[in-house]
């Protein structure tokens, strides 16, 4: 058996710039698996060497404490021509940060509407919100709208709400309560119910659940 003649490039036809050619070729076709372990091999140094990252100390959570108090204050607020719009009176008051509410002891507040009539709220606690626009009253809270006529000459009667929750909107006239509440009209009409909504603005009234009421009888002139 006759062997087989060694590799010479001289045997093979191709030049050096050919051969040259074809190692370059070679070396392209695998730089990218090349590339692909080294930056595997850097990721793996740079995990066992970098420093593990400080921990971020989480913020503290908002506590429900007062940031300030107010003793035996009245707050009074006043409309573009310097007439009192309203008027809030408490024996105490603290003011708590995270929601942004005042909570008053012995709370008093008056306030007038735009047609000018008056109402007043008391409660034992009372508790309001950033800009004014709601109050809550709780313990014994009583609302009481009085008598104004109307410049279409409509007398409107004294109205008086008396419930353990009323929880009032400024913006809107609105007196709302999920607990039973009775209703005085005019001084003698009376209403119960279990729960209310009160709209100023369109006069209606919505009493729902047990609904009770008595109607005084009406005098008529001889």
């Amino acid at each position: 058996m006759n062997a087989l003649p060694a590799y010479t490039g001289a045997a093979s036809g191709k030049t050096p710039m050919q051969r040259l050619w074809q190692q370059w070729d070679l070396l392209m076709r695998y730089l990218p698996v090349l590339l692909m372990g080294l930056l595997a091999m850097l990721t793996y140094w740079l995990v066992r060497h970098t420093p593990e990252p400080v921990p971020v100390q989480a913020e503290p959570a908002v506590r429900h404490v007062p940031d300030y108090f107010m003793r035996d204050f009245s707050v009074k607020v006043f409309d573009a021509q310097g007439k009192l719009k309203s008027e809030i009176v408490g024996t105490e008051g603290r003011h708590y940060p995270d929601t942004d509410t005042l909570e008053i002891d012995q709370i008093r507040i008056r306030a007038y509407n735009a047609e000018g009539r008056l109402t007043t709220a008391q409660s034992a606690r009372g508790l309001i919100n950033a800009d004014g626009s709601e109050a809550q009253l709780f313990d014994k809270a009583v609302v009481v709208r009085e008598a104004i006529q109307t410049a279409q000459g409509i007398m409107l009667p004294r109205s008086e709400l008396r419930s353990e929750f009323l929880h009032l909107y400024a913006n809107t006239e609105t007196v709302r309560t999920h607990l039973p509440v009775e209703l005085i009209r005019g001084g003698r009409d009376r209403f119960t119910a279990e729960r209310m909504t009160y709209d100023n603005l369109d006069r209606t009234l919505q009493l729902s659940g047990r609904v009770r009421g008595s109607l005084a009888a009406r005098q008529t002139k001889p």
